[in-house]
């Protein structure tokens, strides 16, 4: 099976990596969502927020065609220089690293 959602994107993660990743996010709830507008500024500024905050984040894209779904997702992990850890319908999980993240806020820390 090729890794296609690493290729979607810039950071590649390896197969042990992204299962521990799937793990943690089961349990948070989408702190972005896009709906039928589309990406906008402020919409990538939040998604570049809550990941500097938090690491690990979900998504909801809430748009009914799984073709658009798909780009939209990959459009806003290359915005936001982030992974593509998982795509469950309309969510997905983004991951981009913060070399100095807040323990109290880093999703990866709180549950390692």
């Amino acid at each position: 099976m090729t890794d296609s959602l690493s290729q979607n994107s810039t950071i590649a993660l390896d197969a042990k990596t992204k299962r521990r990743m799937r793990q943690i996010a089961h349990h948070l709830d989408p702190v972005v969502s896009i709906g039928d507008q589309g990406m906008n500024e402020g919409l990538i500024g939040e998604t570049e927020r809550a990941l500097s905050d938090h690491e690990l984040i979900k998504v909801r894209i809430n748009v009914l065609s799984r073709e658009e779904r798909r780009a939209l997702g990959t459009q806003l992990a290359k915005a936001c220089n982030a992974a593509i850890v998982q795509r469950i319908g309309k969510i997905i999980v983004l991951f981009r690293a913060n070399p100095e993240p807040d323990p109290k806020l880093s999703n990866l820390m709180r549950f390692v």
